[in-house]
């Protein structure tokens, strides 16, 4: 069994691939080329790719009989692999959900708290050496205790950021999705996105990324958003439209917005980049050991499955 991992993983993942498999670890932590993804699906049993390498039906269109028979892939989200081609070639695609949830979900809650409470702006003050001491009126942001949550989405990462806002800050949460969920605490479902962008203080995007939530949060829905209200993206980057979105905090539409992902990742605009009311993280959802450490098991369990000719357990 032949495994290309698509970038280093963590040590512990790395030693049971190597151990395990026949395998080829890619020094590089940029995004495959297309040549390179080429020689993974025809030289290759088995592929761990991540966030980036994008898999498309014209890359598999130029190799029409692969090798490869696994995308292991190292994230929950996968809307970088086109897997109705993949499956048409005969390759299976897996994901990592479960392992991801807690972690992405605390970002949602940091970037929450930091972009209400101005953090972002406030350390850079200090950091300039241009604060001047505190005062009564210095930087007010919103105290998100009591206050009104949005959930766009409310999957695995949607309800571990609702919990979080619910009994730790006291927050009402309402939230839009594709079906009512049976939670264990209250909430209210929205009519339609913009009946939840209009009602809350804090919308969070927690979707996953594909065809039909692309640009989903759009110039309507930030129209629809009140003035004091703030966006969280924690999902896929262009599931908001960027262009949009810069609009709308020019135009002081919403007071500000927390991102962990971008449209165009890793490019992020210099006006982004430039704007105090945004807090910008380099997509931090899962960065810490043991959860990538988790993730990486959990794509090499599958890698496993395949070589064992047993059911996938995360066949997406």
């Amino acid at each position: 069994m032949r495994l290309l991992l698509a970038r280093p993983m963590p040590p512990a993942v790395m030693d049971r691939a190597g151990s395990s498999f026949d395998c080829e670890i890619r020094a590089a932590n940029t995004p495959l080329s297309v040549d390179e993804m080429y020689r993974a699906l025809r030289e290759f049993d088995a592929v761990m790719p991540t966030l980036g390498d994008r898999f498309s039906a014209e890359v598999f269109a130029q190799v029409p009989e692969p090798r490869c028979r696994l995308l292991a892939n190292f994230g929950v989200g996968y809307n970088h692999i086109d897997v109705q081609a993949a499956t048409a070639a005969g390759v299976q695609v897996s994901n990592t959900p479960g392992a991801v949830t807690d972690a992405t979900a605390d970002i949602g809650m940091t970037l929450i708290l930091m972009s209400a409470r101005r953090a972002g702006e406030g350390e850079r003050l200090v950091r300039a050496g241009k604060w001047q001491g505190w005062h009564p009126t210095q930087m007010m942001g919103l105290h998100v205790t009591g206050k009104t949550v949005g959930i766009v989405g409310m999957g695995r990462i949607g309800q571990a950021v609702a919990r979080r806002c619910h009994f730790g800050f006291g927050m009402n949460v309402r939230y839009f999705s594709r079906s009512p969920k049976d939670l264990d605490f209250p909430t209210e479902v929205a009519a339609s996105l913009s009946d939840l962008a209009a009602s809350v203080d804090v919308l969070v995007v927690t979707v996953p990324g594909a065809g039909d939530t692309y640009h989903l949060i759009n110039a309507a829905v930030f129209k629809a958003m009140r003035p004091t209200a703030h966006l969280i993206n924690i999902a896929r980057g262009d599931i908001v439209d960027q262009t949009a979105l810069i609009a709308a905090l020019e135009a002081d539409e919403i007071a500000g917005a927390g991102l962990d992902v971008y449209e165009f990742e890793p490019d992020v605009p210099l006006v982004l980049r430039q704007m105090e009311q945004v807090t910008l993280l380099p997509h931090l959802g899962t960065a810490a050991l043991d959860v990538r450490t988790a993730m990486g098991h959990m794509a090499l369990d599958n890698v496993a499955a395949l070589a064992d000719g047993a059911v996938l357990p995360n066949l997406v």
